[in-house]
């Protein structure tokens, strides 16, 4: 068994991590841990709008963005493209310093900084080639296990919020703006 890309390119999975012999995905809870967080994250990016589209329409620009085709970064800091725009996206990770966010939760805002200023890959910039497969042979995914979706973060970070209670809204949050799902 080899790496293959699931739903979208990009984030690559061991075969004998998620599958079973009979090609049947595993139950999450025999997954390692980044490959689980993965699939269950991936769930929810299979149909988000292109992150570079996005950033050029806007909210209100929804029904122009492209759906994404590929995935890169880390779970919840991740980039989401489009053919389209995955070659910007590799030009600045490539050429244009973005490797030194490989790993780190810092990609995403950092790319997303570089696209809104303007940069974009040289016109004809060769991407990466793609071995495609039939998304039809890929089995459906198990219904995540509820403890799956928990995302440990490190103790600096972690507070409790008693959901009873009212929170202070900031200042600069637009309750009324249309934000990406």
């Amino acid at each position: 068994m080899g790496k293959v890309s699931i739903g979208l390119r990009g984030w690559r999975f061991e075969e004998s991590d998620v599958f079973t012999e009979n090609g049947e995905f595993k139950p999450t809870d025999e997954m390692p841990d980044d490959a689980r967080k993965r699939l269950v994250r991936l769930q929810a990016l299979v149909t988000a709008p292109c992150d570079a589209c996005w950033l050029i329409h806007g909210d209100a620009g929804l029904d122009e963005c492209n759906v994404a085709d590929v995935v890169y970064g880390e779970p919840l800091a991740e980039v989401v493209l489009c053919a389209d725009h995955e070659p910007d996206f590799l030009y600045w990770f490539a050429e244009a310093g973005g490797d030194r966010f490989k790993g780190q939760q810092e990609l995403q805002d950092e790319f997303h900084e570089w696209f809104a200023d303007g940069g974009r890959a040289p016109e004809g910039y060769a991407g990466v080639e793609h071995v495609e497969t039939d998304p039809e042979d890929v089995p459906e995914p198990p219904e995540p296990d509820p403890e799956a979706l928990n995302v440990d973060q490190p103790g600096e970070e972690q507070r409790r919020i008693d959901l009873r209670q009212e929170l202070d809204e900031p200042e600069d949050l637009d309750l009324d703006a249309d934000y990406p799902s």
